[in-house]
């Protein structure tokens, strides 16, 4: 049996995955609802918003997720119960990182953005890079894809490796963040 034509099912869902991904945009800061939401609303657009990124046994958000958010900091309070278009652009970024990153390091990198950048540019950013990085792994995996198993395991080899490197220079990157952080407030 030739190597191109193994796991026809398998390479057909990857294909169809690398279309939808690659047409998928994250909803831009002005569709974002502008009125507030219950909890019951925010997770029904979150689970809209990133239904593509889940994983089939791991919920990216549920309310106590959100809640331990607010408790902990990560995600201001809501008003009244009620969530804004700040609290979504947050959740969305959040859900997006912490399969990366931990809690504690999004809450770091996200306090020194905001330091720079109010957050429809840093959202805008967040989408620009994660629309330009799907893209371009949606082609390498067609690619390999096209020809055969073995290229689309070396393909997840090398996107496993890059991606660990990549975390641990992210996180080398936010520790050292952390560390101007601290210093700064020991000057005040």
């Amino acid at each position: 049996m030739d190597n191109k034509s193994t796991n026809i099912p398998e390479q057909n869902s990857l294909t169809l995955w690398t279309q939808q991904v690659s047409k998928n945009q994250l909803t831009p800061w002005d569709r974002f609802p502008e009125i507030y939401l219950y909890m019951d609303q925010v997770l029904s657009f979150m689970e809209a918003q990133l239904h593509l990124f889940e994983q089939e046994k791991n919920t990216l958000l549920t309310s106590s997720m959100i809640n331990n958010y607010v408790k902990d900091g990560v995600l201001p309070r809501p008003e009244k119960k009620k969530y804004n278009r700040d609290h979504l652009v947050r959740l969305t970024i959040l859900c997006l990182l912490k399969q990366v990153l931990s809690i504690p390091d999004i809450h770091t990198l996200l306090d020194s953005l905001r330091e720079h950048s109010d957050i429809h540019a840093l959202y805008t950013s967040f989408c620009e890079a994660e629309e330009d990085t799907y893209r371009e792994i949606c082609k390498r995996i067609d690619t390999a894809s096209s020809s055969g198993t073995e290229a689309l395991a070396k393909l997840a080899l090398q996107l496993s490796v890059e991606s660990g490197a990549r975390r641990t220079a992210a996180e080398r990157i936010i520790h050292e963040l952390q560390q101007k952080t601290v210093k700064a407030a020991e000057k005040e």
